[in-house]
């Protein structure tokens, strides 16, 4: 017994070193399988609703695929296109493993963005238009400034028409939203395709299926979940004016969503912005005889840069909202 205790304690020494080298293994082996998951973790997700654009489909594929930044993947959704957008879809996720697609039932442009946002799993996500087009060096710049500002919640950058300018935003972080919208007018570019939000803005948040003008609608509300903006010049968002588009063929229906949009949504109405709605008002009024929106008397014409603009506020002091409603209509008839 006193011969062997020596073995038996050296037997425990050698036992006891190699559960140690095994623990070690284990907690190297755990960093690593870590480290895969992580580096796996999709850090971009891009949505493409895609309706009868199969003559610009593929150069806004391209125009992403070409960007030096590649941790993304891109969301194609067939909206029930009639032409040969579902093959050239398909064709596309045999071309490149970062691209996949969605083919479902017409529901409109809401619809197929809520689609993509379904199925997403990167941390940020974006959407871009399938007639419009992303500068190349973009995304790259976009994506090391929200890699270095864990507070980015929503960045929004520059966008171009017919190869000038359209909106250039200054370098900025802004803490209060409602700063954000009066100072930077952002009623005016509500605009989803020109922004990168933080995932988490859509987990009970989607577009309005069967409304038009929807990103005029849902900003506000992620606006107010996001609680801040960050706004940068670097990369450009190539818009394509769309003479078929919503914008240029809007009727009375489609006026009111957009008015709708902009009447009591928790936003800040300073003089700029209430004569943005009136505006909106006075064709909606031409068209269907409605209207929604509530007078103010207390606008200040010194505020307005246009003598047209002044002339309305003064007009609408004096007659009201729906007096200025009327002369507008028989002014619009006449000339």
């Amino acid at each position: 017994m006193i011969v062997d205790a020596p073995c038996d304690f050296q037997l425990a020494k050698v036992n006891i070193f190699h559960e140690a080298k095994n623990k070690k293994e284990d907690i190297f082996w755990f960093y690593i399988i870590i480290f895969v998951l992580l580096s796996q973790i999709m850090k971009l997700t891009i949505i493409i609703p895609v309706y009868k654009a199969e003559k610009t489909l593929d150069r806004c594929v391209e125009s992403i695929l070409s960007q030096d930044y590649s941790d993304y993947e891109i969301i194609l959704v067939d909206d029930g296109s009639p032409d040969l957008c579902p093959e050239k879809c398909d064709a596309w996720t045999e071309h490149d493993s970062r691209i996949r697609v969605i083919h479902k039932a017409n529901g409109g442009l809401s619809d197929a963005r809520n689609a993509g946002i379904n199925v997403a799993q990167g941390d940020f996500l974006t959407f871009v238009d399938s007639d419009d087009m992303i500068a190349p060096s973009t995304l790259a710049p976009l994506m090391n400034k929200i890699a270095h500002d864990e507070s980015i919640q929503i960045l929004e950058y520059p966008v171009s028409i017919k190869g000038k300018n359209m909106f250039i935003p200054h370098n900025l972080h802004y803490d209060d939203i409602q700063q954000y919208w009066i100072v930077t007018k952002a009623y005016t570019h509500t605009y989803v395709w020109n922004k990168i939000f933080r995932r988490r803005l859509f987990d009970d948040i989607r577009f309005p299926v069967g409304r038009v003008f929807e990103d005029a609608w849902i900003y506000p509300l992620l606006l107010q979940k996001a609680r801040s903006v960050t706004t940068t010049d670097k990369g450009c968002y190539v818009y394509t004016d769309n003479l078929q588009g919503i914008t240029a063929k809007a009727g009375a229906d489609d006026l009111i969503m957009l008015l709708e949009s902009n009447i009591d949504r928790g936003m800040t109405v300073d003089d700029a912005y209430y004569l943005y709605i009136l505006n909106i008002q006075l064709d909606v009024y031409r068209l269907s005889g409605k209207i929604l929106l509530q007078e103010r008397k207390d606008i200040r014409t010194s505020n307005l840069r246009s003598l047209s603009d002044k002339i309305k506020i003064i007009t609408l002091k004096i007659f009201g909202i729906k007096g200025l409603c009327r002369i507008h209509k028989t002014l619009r008839h006449l000339l």
